[in-house]
C-alpha cells in the first residue's frame, strides 16, 4: 500500500505517515514565510542594504515556488525530485554567493570576487546533476569535479581574497562574513554526503546508499532563511551605527 492519494481536479494529498513530503510541504510554507518577511521589511533600510535583504527574499522565494512543485513531485511519483531540486539549486546557490559580494562590497569587494563565486557554484551544481542524472556510471567523477568546486569556494571565504577584504572590514562585516562561511562549511556539508548516498561510487561501501530528502530539505531551509537572518541582522547593526 503506498502512502500517498491522488484526488482528480485537486493536488495530490498528503497522509499523515509520508514524512518526506511533509517535510515538503513545510519547506515551502517556511520559505514563503521568509520571503515575505525580508521583501517586507526592505523599506526600513537605506540603500546601502537593500539590495542584500532583497537578495535573501528571492532566494528564499524561489525556493519556495521550487517546494511547492517537489511537494506534488513527490507526492504523485514517490521519486526524489532531482531535476527541480537542481534548478532550484542552480538558481539560488549563485544568489547566496552574491550575497558574500554584496556585504563586502562596502568593504571594496570587487564584480571579479562575485563573478569568481558564482563561476564556482555553477560548476559545482552543473557537475553534480551530471553526475546524479546523465553520466552515473561516472558519477564519482562528476562528483570529484563538483566536490573541488565546493572546496575551493570553501578555500575562498575562509581564507581568501574574500577572507582577506572582510578582516580589513572588521565589525558587523566580519562577524556577518564570518557566520556565512559556517553555513557554507556545515550546513552545505548534506550536499555532497546526499550526493554520495544515491550515487554509485568508492564510496559507496563506506557509507551505503539511501535516500536524504528529508535532511535535504530541512538543510535547505536552514540555509537559505539562515543566510537571509545573518544579512538582515547585519543591515539592522549597521543601521544603528
Amino acid at each position: 500500500m503506498t502512502n500517498f492519494m491522488l484526488i482528480p481536479g485537486m493536488v495530490s494529498k498528503l497522509l499523515p505517515t509520508d514524512y518526506v513530503g511533509f517535510t515538503f510541504f513545510i519547506g515551502c510554507m517556511a520559505m514563503m514565510a521568509a520571503s515575505a518577511f525580508f521583501f517586507l521589511s526592505l523599506n526600513q533600510f537605506d540603500k546601502k542594504w537593500r539590495v542584500s535583504v532583497l537578495v535573501s527574499g528571492l532566494i528564499t522565494f524561489i525556493a519556495a515556488v521550487h517546494y511547492f512543485y517537489m511537494r506534488d513531485y513527490w507526492t504523485a511519483f514517490q521519486e526524489s525530485p532531482t531535476f527541480f531540486r537542481y534548478v532550484d539549486w542552480t538558481l539560488t546557490v549563485p544568489l547566496m554567493c552574491v550575497e558574500f559580494y554584496l556585504i563586502l562590497k562596502v568593504a571594496g569587494a570587487k564584480q571579479s570576487l562575485m563573478w569568481k563565486m558564482i563561476f564556482l557554484s555553477l560548476v559545482m551544481l552543473v557537475t553534480g546533476y551530471a553526475g546524479e542524472t546523465i553520466d552515473r556510471p561516472n558519477a564519482w567523477l562528476w562528483g570529484l569535479i563538483s566536490g573541488i568546486a565546493y572546496f575551493v569556494i570553501v578555500y575562498e571565504i575562509w581564507l581568501g581574497e574574500a577572507s582577506k577584504i572582510a578582516q580589513a572590514a572588521g565589525g558587523n562585516v566580519l562577524s556577518a562574513h564570518k557566520i556565512l562561511c559556517w553555513f557554507v562549511l556545515v550546513g552545505w556539508a548534506i550536499y555532497p554526503l546526499g550526493y554520495m548516498l544515491g550515487t554509485d561510487g568508492w564510496y559507496t561501501g563506506i557509507l551505503g546508499k539511501g535516500s536524504v530528502d528529508v535532511a535535504y530539505n530541512i538543510a535547505d531551509a536552514i540555509n537559505k532563511i539562515g543566510f537571509g537572518l545573518v544579512i538582515y541582522n547585519l543591515a539592522q547593526q549597521s543601521q544603528k551605527d
